[in-house]
């Protein structure tokens, strides 16, 4: 005699209304830093706050879901999207602030955007996990915009240390940033490839 199925999580859980107070705070987040066009050092470091509670929210949404059993299939969608939904939120601010060049928000957004197009693509045939790259290149991404967000040249009262530790920080972001997403790439290529090796041919 079969056991009953597990009854399904529900859908207001712990793990979900931590992704949903990271989905509301991106436009918190926004309205903080362009206070006095962002030049406001009290106002810069409010920003740097609000982002950072967002993105601890990230880091315990996911672990809380796997480790009570809570992940549901909005979880699973709204997770990256609260992700990249703050990520580049704090980029484009900045560049819009010309902090951050462009072409490095161009680069990591396109990568972030891509690979969100690639998991849809790949989604019936699996899912591919994070690797330690990925891990380290998003922790690499928010602390790379946390030391732009932070006033440091105000607060330290030097400017070229501030800025050679800023562009380290980010050119180490944007190098994981590129070849995770390569290697995501070549995942979902094979993954792709086993599911469809695996097809029976019925001919």
């Amino acid at each position: 005699m079969s056991s009953a199925p597990a009854n399904p999580p529900p859908l207001l859980n712990i793990a979900n209304v931590l992704t949903g107070v990271r989905l509301l705070l991106v436009p918190v987040f926004l309205v903080v830093l362009f206070v006095e066009d962002g030049g406001d050092t009290g106002w810069r470091l409010a920003a740097t706050g609000v982002f950072a509670l967002a993105a601890i929210t990230d880091r315990f949404d996911g672990e809380l879901a796997r480790s009570r059993g809570l992940v549901t299939a909005f979880g699973t969608i709204a997770d990256p999207i609260a992700d990249k939904a703050l990520t580049g939120a704090a980029l484009i601010g900045l560049s819009v602030l010309a902090e951050i060049p462009w072409w490095v928000t161009i680069v990591i957004m396109g990568r972030e955007l891509g690979i969100t197009v690639l998991r849809f693509w790949v989604l019936r045939h699996g899912i591919i996990p994070a690797s330690r790259g990925g891990k380290a290149k998003t922790l690499c991404q928010a602390v790379a915009i946390g030391l732009y967000l932070l006033p440091l040249p105000e607060l330290l009262g030097v400017t070229g240390p501030v800025e050679v530790a800023r562009w380290t920080v980010l050119g180490i972001a944007l190098a994981l940033t590129v070849l995770t997403g390569l290697d995501y790439v070549l995942r979902a290529v094979r993954l792709r490839a086993a599911a469809a090796a695996a097809v029976p041919d019925t001919r």
